[in-house]
């Protein structure tokens, strides 16, 4: 499967950062007035992702969407190169949503980083990010998650311009 984002040149000008993916998927700058649907991209990816904060993004620029048949499929929120939540909607995972909205952050800045579960390490070192184990932050749900084993695996991804 080709997941590469590219420029559509019929859609796409200069001053544009919109990409399409092969699928008809098209990457965009989000718009304020998407903020319900940008959130529920990501509850329905189980990130605790507060609704001020996306508001705050979107207005600033540094939230893009994933947009297919004039639906929001997918969303990523940017605080600077660091990557606060990407999430694709359940009928759009793994069909190259998620690999474009992360190529577009990529292209826009040169830099990213992100934190993340063993969980989606696979999709993280597919798009070429060096990754290292992270240590627990000892904080009170620490003891929590030695007696589940839920948390153990965390790590911090960067991928760079290289």
């Amino acid at each position: 499967m080709d997941d590469t984002a590219r420029a559509d040149d019929d859609t796409a000008g200069a001053d544009d950062d919109t990409t399409r993916s092969d699928d008809g998927v098209r990457v965009r700058e989000g718009d304020p007035e998407e903020l319900v649907a940008v959130m529920r991209v990501l509850d329905a990816g189980l990130l605790e992702a507060d609704a001020g904060d996306v508001r705050d993004r979107l207005a600033a620029g540094d939230c893009l969407v994933a947009e297919a048949s004039g639906r929001v499929v997918g969303a990523l929120a940017l605080d600077g190169d660091y990557i606060e939540a990407v999430a694709t909607s359940p009928s759009r995972r793994g069909r190259g949503v998620g690999t474009a909205l992360v190529r577009a952050a990529f292209g826009r800045r040169g830099r990213l980083v992100a934190d993340f579960d063993g969980g989606v390490r696979p999709f993280y070192e597919s798009l070429g990010f060096d990754i290292e184990a992270r240590d627990g932050d000892g904080g009170e749900d620490a003891e929590a998650a030695a007696d589940t084993g839920v948390g153990d695996d965390r790590f911090r991804g960067v991928l760079r311009d290289e």
